[in-house]
């Protein structure tokens, strides 16, 4: 013990000794080091000892930058500072710094930056002055702007000390000239101004003042201000490059999601996202909402385990392979199983979860399948709320395979709810709790707050949200003008000439006459092909949305393709005149056959 005081106490000698010879140079070498305005010195005694001036200094480092926030370690500079040091301090920043750029670079006299008020401290006897509003861009009288000593400390990096202020000096010192007479009504008379360098980069600057009774700043002050300066320097400097970070994979996550919601047949589909407060809980959730032939809708969230810029890139990957299985009408099961294959497919041994659904417009009929996620609610349109327990399969990844799918009939006036854990989960309670908790705020939330994604701020400490969320609410839409009619057709060679009456009969009814010839015959190729490759047509259905589809069903298993047909063949032409005339046509495996169909534009 006793050596480790002879230690100390040699340390503290040593630094000491240190600090008077740096303060004898600066004295001797003031124009070129820094620009000093020093009228009169008058023997100040400091506020408090050296020593306990060292001891202070040395627990900086654990009262700023507790956090990786640059406005919080501003203000935690500004609180630390005084009263030790000073009365009052300011903490100014240059926007490019909050921007999450570099700030300055340039040598001594570079143009000033664009600065923003992020922190003020002061004692209660200065609580009248009027430093520039924190968070606000500090804007300066035309008269001050070349003459302020904060400018000529950030113009030349170099430190600013008026140990005893004149009146001419206020006008120095204050950005504007009320600013000013509050200063000398406050008593202030003495100043330092100390540029935030670290690494290299100029990233703001810090203004220390004392008034009444205070003694005014001596050179020690200053070396001591400096020093101070140049460990929170880097600690701003940490948060930046933090926030810099940060924004950028939110950036990149954001942009690997939908850019707009799509427009669905008959249902009302709202999307939210919300970012993990940290950095690191940036990782791989994504949804997706596609329109599917004959008014079904379907809808993909998922969830890559795991964070950073890995998670991110495996999210974007089977989105585009979900989105493709989608588009090509796949069912919710096959599409897991396939996704399963593309996630082991990875370098990065990632495992994700995902919840794959398609919405019916004939039947208000949901078809769900899961791996391993989250249970989808559904909100009643009483608003009453309740967990649909779809089969939870295993993760992607995990090669467990196949998926159970289930089918969902949904009320008019209900809605749909599908989210990632990071809506629920907490470091504290356990997954029932979780549940339950959801459970219990949705049943509380209007119809209107559930819509706007309210939710993702509704549930007990969503701010302290550690992982990303992603929100869907899909709502059935009692107001869509969307009309759909089935037929069941005979599996015999009437099938056309019945198929076509039901078509003109109904076009008739929707005052779409103008369309009949042309989906007479569209419908005739389609029922034709049904009958010699489809052992027989099943169902006719006809949508008229956006645009008028043409369904027909049959039990065969071959997908039809457009042929090459010779001047002398009898067939191959139906889908080629198909092509010519529909917007655009195509077909897909159901688990009793496929579905042919083809889509019209509606004249305006």
């Amino acid at each position: 013990m006793g050596g480790q005081q002879v230690n100390d106490g040699s340390r503290i000698r040593r630094l000491t000794s240190r600090l008077a010879t740096q303060s004898a140079a600066r004295g001797r070498a003031a124009a070129r080091r820094r620009v000093r305005v020093s009228r009169d010195q008058g023997g100040g005694t400091s506020q408090f000892t050296t020593r306990s001036k060292l001891a202070w200094l040395s627990t900086a480092s654990t009262h700023i930058g507790t956090t990786l926030d640059l406005k919080r370690t501003a203000q935690e500079l500004a609180e630390f500072v005084v009263p030790q040091l000073a009365d009052a301090v300011a903490v100014d920043l240059l926007e490019a710094v909050l921007q999450g750029e570099e700030g300055d670079r340039g040598a001594k006299g570079g143009v000033l930056a664009t600065r923003r008020a992020m922190a003020v401290r002061t004692i209660d006897a200065l609580t009248n002055l009027e430093p520039a509003p924190v968070g606000e861009i500090i804007v300066r009288d035309e008269k001050h702007r070349d003459t302020l000593l904060t400018s000529v400390c950030l113009a030349q990096r170099t430190s600013v000390l008026v140990a005893r202020m004149t009146d001419r000096d206020f006008d120095r010192v204050a950005s504007t000239d009320s600013s000013a007479a509050k200063m000398r009504r406050g008593g202030v008379h003495s100043y330092m101004a100390v540029p935030l360098i670290a690494r290299g980069l100029l990233l703001g600057s810090a203004d220390f003042a004392r008034a009444g009774d205070s003694p005014p700043f001596s050179a020690t002050d200053l070396a001591l201000a400096e020093q101070l300066a140049s460990q929170a320097a880097v600690f701003i400097d940490n948060a930046r490059l933090y926030g810099r970070e940060r924004e950028h994979v939110v950036s990149l996550q954001r942009s690997l999601l939908p850019r707009a919601t799509p427009h669905t047949p008959g249902l009302v589909v709202h999307t939210s996202y919300a970012p993990a407060a940290d950095a690191r809980g940036v990782g791989g959730d994504w949804y997706d909402l596609m329109a599917l032939p004959s008014g079904r809708t379907a809808l993909v969230v998922g969830d890559v385990l795991g964070h950073g810029m890995s998670a991110v890139a495996t999210m974007g990957r089977l989105r585009t392979v979900a989105r493709t299985l989608m588009m090509l009408d796949t069912a919710p099961d096959r599409v897991l199983a396939r996704l399963d294959l593309a996630t082991r497919d990875l370098e990065d041994d990632q495992v994700a979860t995902c919840l794959c659904a398609v919405y019916d417009l004939a039947d208000s009929t949901y078809t769900l399948a899961s791996a391993g996620h989250p249970r989808p609610l559904l909100v009643a349109a009483d608003g009453k709320p309740s967990y649909v327990d779809v089969p939870a399969g295993a993760p992607l990844g995990a090669g467990v395979i196949p998926y159970d799918p289930i089918r969902v009939q949904v009320p008019a006036g209900s809605r749909m709810i599908f989210y990632t854990d990071g809506l629920i989960k907490t470091r504290t309670d356990d997954t029932d709790v979780q549940f339950g908790r959801l459970l219990d705020t949705v049943a509380q939330m209007s119809p209107e707050r559930l819509d706007d994604g309210s939710l993702l701020t509704a549930l007990p400490d969503s701010d302290k949200r550690f992982d990303e969320a992603v929100l869907l609410t899909a709502a059935i839409d009692t107001t869509s003008a969307v009309r759909l009619s089935v037929w069941d057709l005979p599996p015999d060679g009437t099938a056309a000439s019945i198929a076509r009456r039901y078509v003109t009969e109904q076009l008739r009814r929707w005052d779409l006459s103008v369309l009949a010839d042309v989906t007479e015959l569209i419908v005739s190729e389609l029922v034709g092909n049904a009958l010699r490759y489809g052992q027989g047509p099943g169902r006719l259905r006809l949508l008229r949305g956006e645009r008028l589809m043409i369904e027909v069903s049959d039990t065969g298993p071959d997908l039809p393709q457009i042929q090459h047909a010779d001047v002398s063949d009898e067939g191959g032409r139906g889908l080629q005149l198909i092509n010519m005339l529909c917007r655009r046509w195509g077909s897909c495996r159901t688990p009793t056959g496929k579905i042919v169909w083809a889509e019209q534009d509606i004249p305006h």
